[in-house]
This record gives structure tokens, C-alpha cells and sequence, in this order.
């Protein structure tokens, strides 16, 4: 029964699952090669493996069992030589001791709730705070800390992982047990693709997304990158960098990349918004409707000709731009993480939706099903 409710779920996600029920953990297709390797074990002496997912014309993330987490990202640049492209470490080690969540997957709610607590039908729940005073990320162990199952799957796409995650009811305090599954795929249009899927046995809410911080040089601060988000609107913060509530226009502001401009141009500007960011770490409110899948935003790094485009079913993202980096990281070859070294985009519902009526909700119901699909593509001139 386990292996039919999983061939169900990525025949709903659009992938094919021919090969699911009999494909080994390393294997190769038409299309890309799927290899696994050991990464060692966690204090609690869970194993930890290491799969790298490789298309037909060289593109390759590796991603690992513990948090979901990309650790590599290789994409070409204007002159073809491959080169990774997201921050993180050479060893589990770092990931353990300390990671400003580099590349991991995020659970059950990414971004913040105010003070850690929401209401749902009348019922006042209480997070672990861990962002003092607010809930981030999932909490003190959120999904980017635990051990998912997986299983590799050439499928007709690419190569792909599926890993999932079963949440215990009231795992950082949030109600009902959550079942998760996560799958990365790495498409021959040279895309990471993350197709997420979920449901509850009680009344939750869930915000789940991507985090890992990109570099598109491969080196050196991400100022010169050049960003275009199709939104015209964001949500302020306060000075916890919880939505105020209000979706104002980016137009006349910093915040406006409705049209291409660098992340330095107007980083340091002496907007209210920029200061309480400590640079951009804001949501950006998405043109579009529906859930359907649209062109969130796009970023050109000019010397490596590399450029990223961000695909989402997601109504908002957050651009963040490593203000948080101060050069106390030491992570892949020796490269010491500094000020805006790296910047993320994480397709999301808005921050704190629990405690505002009038956002998209966030709220997941028994019977219902939970999916959003984030895709980053590359392509290089």
C-alpha cells in the first residue's frame, strides 16, 4: 500500500514513476545519471547520504538526507566551464554545528510567526521561538534539521530524489502529524526543480520552501548581480521583521525591481524599510492570481554570464540578501562567508499569515492536499 500511495503522489506532481518500484539507489538513464554516497552520521547515529543528480549536458546538485539540503550546484558559465554555485560546507560537520540554513529544505513554516503563536478555530497554539521573540524556519529543529528517507527515481524528466518526512503532532508545537514529501529533480532544461507535497490527520498550518543562498560569480559579494521580481507590491516589516499587514507599492522605492537593477544600487538607501532589513530581507508579493506556475523573478551576474530564473505556485517570495553574514562561517574551499557573499529567493506564502486574516492562508485541512512547486532555472551567455 506504501508504494501505491507514493506512485499516486508523483503522478499527481506530473512526474513519471515507471521506474519507481524497481529502480536501484544508483542508476543511470537516457537522461542523467543518479549517484549515492555516504556523508556520515548525526550525534544520534543516523546515517547520512549524499545523492548527486546529474543531466545529460553536466548540470548537478548534490543534496543530502540531512535537512534536504543542497550542498552543490554546478552550472556553466558564458564560456562553459562548470562552476558551483550555492553557498554551504565541505563536511556534515558544519551543517551540524552551526548554518544560517544553506540550501536546506524549510518546515513546517518558512519565515516568521509573531512570538511564536497563532489561532486556529479558536484554539491558541504556541511555537518554539528560536528568532527571539518570533518562530523562523520551522522552529529550534525544523525540517532542515532532521533526517529525511529517500529514494532515488530516474524518471522521464531527469534524474530525481524523492525524500520524505513524517512530523509528529505537536513537533514544535504545531497540531496534527504531517506527512511530507520533498522531490528534487534536475530537468534537461537545466533546472533544479523542488516539488513539494503534504497532508495533515488535524487542522495545521504549513509554509514550505527552499533556502539555499546563490552566487552566481561563484566568489565575492552578490552586489553586481542584476534582479528583476515580477511584483508590485511587498509587505513592511516591523523591528522583528514581521509583516505589518499592509501590501505597499514598490513603485518610487527601493524595493522596486519590477525592472532589472543591481542588489548594490540601492542597498544602502536611507529607506526605513532597507534599515529595519539590515539590507533586502523582505517578501515580495507576486503578480499573479492563482496557484499556477509563473516567473517569480530572475537574476544576471554579468561576468559569468550565468543567469537564474525563479519559477513558483507560491503567491510571494522573500529576497534576502546575506546581511547576516559577517565572515564567522568558513565554508566550501577555505571561503570565509562575508557581508552579502550570497542571496537567497524562497518562494513562500507571507510571513506570519496565521495571524493575518486578510494574507493567502496558510491553513491545511484533513482530506485536503498541500503542494507547491519551486523551480530554479540556469542558462548562461
Amino acid at each position: 500500500m506504501k508504494k501505491i500511495i507514493q506512485l499516486i503522489t508523483l503522478t499527481a506532481l506530473g512526474i513519471s514513476a515507471a521506474c519507481f518500484t524497481g529502480c536501484e539507489s544508483m542508476s543511470n538513464t537516457p537522461k542523467g545519471t543518479i549517484t549515492k554516497a555516504d556523508f556520515g552520521q548525526t550525534p544520534e547515529g543516523k546515517a547520512v547520504e549524499l545523492y548527486t543528480l546529474r543531466n545529460s549536458h553536466g548540470m548537478e546538485a548534490t543534496i543530502m538526507t540531512y535537512g534536504g539540503i543542497v550542498t552543490s550546484l554546478k552550472t556553466p558559465d558564458k564560456h562553459g566551464k562548470f562552476g558551483d554555485v550555492v553557498l554551504g560546507y565541505d563536511n556534515l560537520d558544519g551543517y551540524l554545528k552551526s548554518t544560517p540554513y544553506f540550501g536546506a529544505l524549510i518546515g513546517r513554516y518558512g519565515n516568521r510567526i509573531a512570538r511564536g503563536k497563532f489561532s486556529l478555530d479558536g484554539v491558541e497554539y504556541t511555537l518554539a521561538t528560536n528568532n527571539m521573540p518570533n518562530h523562523l524556519h520551522g522552529g529550534l529543529k525544523g525540517f532542515d534539521k532532521v533526517v529525511w528517507t529517500s529514494r532515488a527515481l530516474p524518471t522521464a524528466h531527469g534524474p530525481s530524489l524523492i525524500l520524505t518526512y513524517v512530523s509528529p503532532s505537536g513537533e514544535e508545537g504545531y497540531p496534527g502529524t504531517l506527512s511530507v514529501t520533498a522531490i528534487y529533480s534536475v530537468t534537461e532544461d537545466d533546472e533544479l526543480r523542488v516539488d513539494f507535497s503534504a497532508t495533515t490527520s488535524e487542522k495545521t498550518v504549513v509554509n514550505l520552501t527552499h533556502h539555499s543562498y546563490f552566487n552566481l560569480r561563484g566568489s565575492g559579494d552578490v552586489l553586481g548581480h542584476v534582479v528583476t521580481i515580477n511584483a508590485d507590491k511587498f509587505t513592511p516589516v516591523d523591528g522583528g521583521l514581521i509583516p505589518t499587514g499592509e501590501l505597499r507599492p514598490v513603485a518610487g522605492t527601493p524595493f522596486d525591481f519590477t525592472t532589472p537593477h543591481k542588489i548594490g544600487e540601492r542597498i544602502n538607501a536611507t529607506d526605513e524599510q532597507i534599515k529595519l532589513g539590515g539590507g533586502y530581507d523582505h517578501n515580495w508579493v507576486l503578480n499573479k492570481q492563482g496557484n499556477e506556475l509563473s516567473l517569480a523573478a530572475s537574476v544576471n551576474e554579468p561576468t559569468s554570464g550565468r543567469t537564474m530564473e525563479v519559477w513558483s505556485t507560491e503567491p510571494a517570495t522573500q529576497f534576502y540578501t546575506g546581511n547576516f553574514l559577517d565572515g564567522s562561517i568558513t565554508g566550501k574551499g577555505g571561503w570565509t562567508y562575508k557581508f552579502r557573499e550570497g542571496f537567497c529567493f524562497e518562494p513562500q506564502h507571507y510571513p506570519d499569515s496565521p495571524n493575518h486574516p486578510a494574507f493567502p492562508t496558510t491553513t491545511l485541512n484533513p482530506g485536503e492536499k498541500y503542494h507547491n512547486t519551486i523551480i530554479y532555472k540556469f542558462s548562461a551567455k
